[in-house]
């Protein structure tokens, strides 16, 4: 694991945690440092609803373990029966995200065995933590998410491309291609979370400006990209090697999967504004888009699976390309906007 900015902030929450709890007498500060551990999000708006949604579900926990714990003891039948129950409405109030912590706070507040006192002090220990990550969230090195989208989109393709050129001509070691397409998988996904993350700022926080707007057009448009690639080496993996196919045929594929690859990679260099605008290769691919496809389809005979098989994966691969034409369009009205405003 390396060494960034979520690690750094993790050991100052815990840090601020244990000595804000030292400084108010908690009797065990401990919990107050596993609660910034858990407490720790990857945004500014994450952490606030977090913070938001902590409070109520642990005020919740607190006050149903201090029922539990006055009217059961503090046994530890008793302890999960109450745990089953938090984690029942936690899930009813769509909080699950909070029931780690919540729990955490159960089960210290039943230690207490029904003493008010002792309770309080132990949720308010709990509160002190998720205090103290919330502020280092925001104050210290706050997060970045786009920043770290774009990056990710870089390196991600840079996987991809690496994975759709050796594809049809089989040249990796199996093993090999196939850790490297779960890794991409894994990052994708990844992304999916991201934009996920970024479309519920948007939403929950405030009205979006247009600039907001088309500047989630293209990250949707730039992750779209790399998910149809993707649906590319799967189909391949699925239906490619079982189909019986010739030199020809191998050579066709390679061919249109190299010039989908520079395609991708010509369109990512217009987002980094470094081709010049009006440049495209729109046109071009648009016709060798389908003609790629009709000449795989246009030899497929009823019951010929091995020819059905080369048309599915055919079909992910212009999927792919007219997904790149959708970017390419997307970049050059990028592009157009930002030279007017130069023009202003």
């Amino acid at each position: 694991m390396n060494f960034g900015a979520r690690v750094l902030k993790t050991g100052l929450a815990v840090t601020l945690a244990l000595y804000l709890a030292t400084l108010l007498k908690f009797p065990s500060p401990t919990g107050a440092g596993i609660a910034a551990i858990f407490a720790l999000q990857p945004s500014i708006y994450r952490s606030w609803r977090h913070f938001l949604d902590q409070i109520q579900t642990s005020t919740i926990g607190a006050v149903m373990a201090l029922l539990g714990g006055m009217l059961l003891s503090n046994q530890p039948i008793a302890v999960g029966i109450v745990s089953i129950l938090v984690i029942m409405l936690s899930m009813k109030m769509n909080r699950a995200d909070t029931i780690g912590l919540t729990l955490v706070t159960v089960i210290s507040v039943m230690d207490a065995s029904g003493q008010w006192q002792f309770a309080l002090n132990r949720f308010l220990m709990i509160m002190t933590g998720v205090v103290s990550a919330f502020f280092i969230n925001i104050l210290v090195i706050p997060p970045k998410p786009r920043k770290q989208y774009i990056n990710q989109i870089e390196s991600v393709f840079s996987s991809l491309s690496l994975l759709l050129r050796t594809a049809v001509s089989h040249e990796m070691k199996e093993s090999v291609f196939r850790d490297e397409k779960n890794s991409l998988e894994g990052s994708i996904r990844s992304l999916a979370d991201k934009y996920a993350l970024f479309e519920e700022e948007q939403k929950k926080l405030r009205k979006p400006k247009y600039s907001e707007t088309r500047q989630m057009v293209v990250y949707k448009n730039l992750l779209s990209s790399l998910q149809k690639g993707y649906e590319v080496l799967d189909a391949i993996d699925r239906h490619y090697f079982q189909a019986e196919r010739s030199e020809e045929t191998n050579a066709v594929f390679d061919r249109h999967l190299e010039l989908l690859i520079k395609y991708h990679e010509h369109i990512l260099l217009k987002f980094q504004d470094k081709i010049k605008p009006g440049i495209s290769e729109t046109g071009p691919l648009g016709d060798d888009n389908d003609s790629f496809l009709e000449s795989v389809v246009q030899g497929y005979e009823h019951g010929s699976a091995s020819r059905l098989r080369l048309a599915v994966v055919a079909g992910a691969v212009y999927d792919y390309g007219y997904q790149l034409e959708r970017l390419d369009r997307v970049a050059d009205q990028i592009n157009r906007g930002s030279e007017e405003k130069d023009k202003l």
